[in-house]
């Protein structure tokens, strides 16, 4: 396999947000991508957790996020791109307290994967609140 390689671009006449953390391009060298599912805030059995509240919702998807990449031996600084899909405007401001809490230490070098955030009328259960989707290199 090749060697991983990552870089974080940061084009001087693009914007770079100071306050939403992700990056504008990455660019990767690796040996093989792993494509993870859009991931919902749901235990092992599959039971929503966090109905009606998005800041639970958002740490049980990042948790199942993890959970998917410790079973390839991978971790958060592997992804490379997101895609956040959350119901409904009104619960962007408390997605984006969560994430700014947790990234520092998801991605403690501070290199953000890219992240298109949707918002949108409703997923495919009800009860969810959000669904995130991810690719990430691996060595």
């Amino acid at each position: 396999m090749s060697e991983f390689q990552r870089t974080i671009i940061k084009p001087d006449d693009v914007f770079i947000s100071a306050k939403y953390p992700f990056s504008q391009a990455i660019r990767v060298r690796a040996g093989e991508f792993l494509f993870i599912a859009g991931q919902p805030s749901v235990d092992v059995e599959g039971s929503t957790v966090g109905k009606g509240d998005m800041v639970a919702q958002t740490r049980q998807v990042y948790k199942n996020i993890g959970k998917v990449l410790e079973s390839v031996g991978a971790n958060f600084s592997n992804v490379i791109e997101l895609s956040t899909f959350i119901v409904g405007r009104e619960n962007l401001p408390a997605h984006l307290e969560v994430i700014t809490d947790l990234y520092p230490n998801l991605f403690p070098d501070g290199d953000y994967p890219t992240d298109t955030v949707a918002i949108v009328d409703g997923l495919y259960i009800e009860d969810f609140l959000l669904e995130v989707k991810a690719v990430a290199s691996l060595p």
